[in-house]
């Protein structure tokens, strides 16, 4: 560590969705000293949204009323009011997210690539390695987005298909019948989009998550998705074809054949469409966490790291048990959490906190969740 390496209380990695609301809770508990770094720009896992891609939860301006918009990351704030659509796209919700960071002053340095952390027990700090310099650090809250970090296996000839993270506009690819692997949102996001442009599309998926029925939007198609899936259904563009499990996608002439688990299989000339969900950008600081699984970092009840104290995670990655945080709506009602146990270690107050509670934004009793609709 050099001397003039940088020192802040708090460093964010990561200057989107997660990252922008829960500095946004800092200035609401006075800290000052910290730092948002992105390797981008703000909102960039946005920016790279199909430009056909539209927010699956509804914005309405509903503070008034006291009723948060789903898809703000903080209080007092709107996309619905900020650029004024009911489901944004990618660029517009960016262009929210830079306006809360611009309006509460958060301290964002763009151009700033994370290439390690690491804590240093005999000074408790982190040493966060950067493209601009070292930076020192008493608490690092990790908030890297996903759309850089697609899940591009789990089959032989996984690495000839295009992730959908991938695709800038499905109105650029060619105009083929396209084989799509995987049924969830992004997966029926992009027969959607296909099928409005004029193209065919055939969606592979074990689960039929189409044909899934529950309460918890985490784990079936949204209303929004479904409906337009209905209407693409309609027009004879968009097959489903459930219970099937690809095992395999290889070239065959000019084109790609598609095998699956029961032996069938299906020609294309176009390439596959992967969509598979992604990896996730805690994998990047793979050995500070322990990990429940392949994709998701065990936390403890303050999503601190079960190995690495100081270390935080927020934002769509965070689980606890069966419970799923991969929303905006839900993974912003942990912000309070994490910034009630940094403040109460840096002695800060943490009473401004308590004006989240009335907006559902200070989920610290999780035995409340999984509540089952009535009907």
């Amino acid at each position: 560590m050099t001397e003039e390496a940088r020192s802040f209380d708090v460093v964010i990695v990561g200057a989107g969705a997660a990252g922008v609301g829960f500095g946004v809770t800092l200035r609401h508990l006075g800290i000052e000293n910290f730092a948002i770094l992105d390797r981008a720009a703000v909102g960039a896992s946005f920016l790279r949204w199909p430009r056909q891609s539209r927010f699956i939860t509804p914005s309405f301006a509903s503070n008034q009323f006291g009723l948060l918009d789903l898809n703000a990351v903080c209080l007092d704030t709107s996309p619905a009011f900020s650029v004024g659509v009911e489901h944004p796209t990618g660029v517009e919700y960016a262009n929210y997210l830079r306006g809360v960071a611009g309006h509460f002053e958060l301290p964002v340095e763009t151009g700033i690539d994370v290439l390690s952390v690491a804590r240093k027990e005999q000074d408790q700090r982190f040493r966060v390695e950067t493209n601009g310099g070292d930076i020192r650090a008493r608490f690092v809250v990790w908030a890297g987005g996903e759309m850089q970090y697609p899940r591009t296996h789990g089959f032989h000839g996984a690495e000839l298909c295009l992730h959908y993270a991938n695709v800038t506009s499905w109105d650029d690819l060619a105009g083929g019948e396209r084989c799509i692997i995987g049924g969830a949102e992004s997966g029926v996001d992009a027969a959607v989009a296909l099928a409005a442009a004029g193209r065919r599309a055939v969606v592979f998926d074990r689960g039929e998550p189409w044909n899934r029925r529950g309460s918890d939007p985490s784990q079936l198609l949204s209303p929004f998705t479904r409906a337009r899936l209905v209407s693409a259904f309609d027009s004879g563009r968009v097959t489903l074809r459930g219970g099937c499990t690809v095992i395999g996608v290889c070239r065959n002439g000019n084109g790609y054949r598609v095998t699956l688990e029961d032996g069938d299989v299906l020609d294309c000339t176009e390439k596959p469409i992967l969509a598979s969900g992604f990896v996730g950008s805690a994998s990047l600081v793979r050995s500070l966490f322990d990990w429940r699984d392949e994709y998701f970092p065990l936390l403890t009840e303050n999503d601190e790291s079960t190995v690495t104290t100081g270390l935080f995670l927020i934002g769509p990655q965070v689980r606890h048990d069966d419970l799923v945080l991969c929303f905006i709506y839900k993974f912003r009602q942990r912000f309070a959490v994490v910034a009630n146990r940094i403040a109460d270690r840096l002695g800060v107050s943490t009473k401004p906190l308590e004006r989240y509670r009335p907006y559902a934004m200070y989920l610290d009793d999780l035995s409340c969740c999984g509540g089952v609709c009535a009907c």
